[in-house]
């Protein structure tokens, strides 16, 4: 068995960081972005997540980082401050090895203690088998498709919305 560690994310990570998700936008379809980001703009953005007190976190897979998860606003109109948006990437030699469950249910965990009430999912490509049952497994119920809302790669991809409720979820309301 492989020996998976969860911990914060930090600014050294994120040359790996980097060169994962431009594999992601390079070769896949679970991202919409068609020019991979330089390490100068992820570094903005995880600065920006960080600073706003949001979960970025990385996964190590045999003592080298094979994956990062993180939360983020899911719209900016202040009403949805309590609902996240959760991004998963993985380098792909370690799919299917139980590092990017590993990695949602640690976000999923980090999230409820800062006290949001939603997790959404937004899954590129409804052929995404792999992030779909992911999101399944840890909790998350289809709530939608919108079908061909974006074009890559020459074709027309979907994107499925998947929802989970943290902590208390909608059954209270939350500390202002």
């Amino acid at each position: 068995m492989s020996d998976i560690l969860i911990r914060p994310a930090t600014a050294t990570d994120l040359p790996a960081i980097t060169a994962i998700y431009a594999d992601a936008v390079r070769t896949g379809t679970a991202t919409f972005e068609l020019t991979p980001p330089d390490l100068a703009e992820m570094t903005r953005r995880f600065e920006t997540l960080t600073g706003g007190g949001f979960p970025y976190l990385a996964g190590l897979l045999d003592g080298r980082l094979g994956g990062y998860a993180y939360a983020g606003p899911y719209r900016p109109r202040p009403a949805y401050r309590f609902t996240v948006e959760n991004s998963v990437y993985l380098d792909s030699a370690t799919h299917r090895r139980g590092l990017g469950t590993a990695l949602l249910r640690e976000l999923i965990a980090q999230c409820e203690a800062r006290g949001f009430r939603q997790m959404i999912a937004v899954i590129g490509d409804s052929a995404n088998a792999g992030s779909i049952g992911m999101h399944r497994k840890t909790g998350f119920e289809l709530i939608g498709t919108h079908p061909a809302v974006g074009f890559k790669f020459g074709r027309w991809l979907d994107t499925v919305m998947m929802q989970r409720a943290l902590g208390e979820g909608r059954e209270t309301a939350p500390e202002p």
